[in-house]
C-alpha cells in the first residue's frame, strides 16, 4: 500500500511551472527523503499534498484519500512541521501543545496528558512555562514537532527540520524519528539539505529538480556504490569548477 501516490501532480504560479508531472510513490511506513536543490518545487509540493495549495493539474491520494475529493479526511491523519513555523509568541509551549491538541479534537485531558509527555520526549519540560516567543530557533523547531505530533497523525511531513538548530537537537530528534518509523508508527516525508543527515535516516529516496522528478526508489537504488550527496551533485547538475578566489581578500587594508 502507498501512503502517497501521485500522477501528474503540477502547480503553476502566474503561468510559470513551480512543479510538473510528478509522479510519486511513497509506501506506507517509509522515511521518504525529498531531495532538490533551492526552488526545485519541494515545499510547493509539501503543501499540495497537505492540502494548502490547490494542484494546476494531476491528482494524488493520501493515506488511501482522494485529496481533492476528501481533503478533511487527509489533515485528520497527518502531521506538519512547515518550513515556516507557525507558532503563537504569546502562548507558553505548553499552552501551544495543549491547544493544538484540541483544536485536532482531542479531550482536554488527553491533550494535556499528551503535552506533559511530548515535552518530556523533546527536552523541552524545563522551558513548559516560557512564552515561545523567547524560545531559541532550535527550541521552536522542537516544539512544532509536538504539535504535528499530538494528534497521533499517520503520516508526518517534515520541511527543513534540521535547519538552524545545534547538533545535540538534530540527533534528539534523529532519534526519535527513526524510533517512529521502526515501530511502525507512521510514515515520515521529509525535506531537508542537509544530505549526511538525510542519509543516515531514510529508507526511500525522492529527487526532484526544476519541478520534475528526476529520481526515485529505494536509498540502495538511487545511491548505487556512491554517496547520496554524490548521486544528488550528478543528477542535478549542479556540480562546479572552482572559481577564482577574491584576490583583494588577505592583502591588508590600504595605506
Amino acid at each position: 500500500m502507498l501512503a502517497i501516490e501521485t500522477h501528474g501532480l503540477s502547480r503553476s504560479f502566474d503561468g510559470r511551472p513551480a512543479v510538473q508531472d510528478l509522479a510519486l510513490h511513497v509506501p506506507v511506513g517509509a522515511f521518504y527523503g525529498f531531495l532538490g536543490p533551492n526552488g526545485a518545487g519541494k515545499s510547493t509540493t509539501i503543501r499540495m499534498l497537505t492540502g494548502l495549495l490547490a494542484p494546476t493539474a494531476g491528482r494524488a491520494r493520501v493515506l488511501g484519500h482522494d485529496l481533492d475529493a476528501d481533503p478533511l479526511g487527509v489533515k485528520r491523519q497527518v502531521g506538519v512541521v512547515p518550513d515556516g513555523l507557525a507558532l503563537f509568541d504569546r502562548l507558553s509551549g505548553a499552552e501551544q501543545l495543549r491547544i493544538h491538541g484540541q483544536l485536532y479534537g482531542l479531550e482536554r485531558a488527553v491533550a494535556a496528558r499528551r503535552t506533559d509527555e511530548l515535552l518530556d520526549a523533546l527536552e523541552l519540560t524545563a522551558h513548559a512555562g516560557k512564552l515561545v516567543g523567547d524560545y531559541s530557533h532550535g527550541m521552536k523547531k522542537k516544539l512544532a514537532l509536538g504539535c504535528a505530533l499530538i494528534h497521533g497523525p499517520r503520516l508526518l511531513f517534515l520541511d527543513e527540520p534540521f535547519e538552524g538548530i545545534d547538533a545535540l537537537a538534530v540527533s534528539g530528534i534523529r532519534g526519535m524519528l527513526q524510533d517512529l518509523v521502526a515501530r511502525g508508527a507512521m510514515t515520515i516525508f521529509l525535506t531537508s539539505h542537509v544530505l549526511e543527515v538525510v542519509e543516515r535516516l531514510v529508507t526511500h529516496v525522492g529527487i526532484i529538480h526544476g519541478g520534475r522528478l528526476v529520481a526515485e526508489g529505494t536509498l540502495e537504488e538511487v545511491r548505487g556504490a556512491g554517496s547520496l550527496e554524490e548521486v544528488f551533485i550528478r543528477t542535478v547538475g549542479e556540480e562546479r569548477a572552482p572559481r577564482p578566489g577574491l584576490s583583494w581578500l588577505g592583502e591588508g587594508p590600504r595605506t
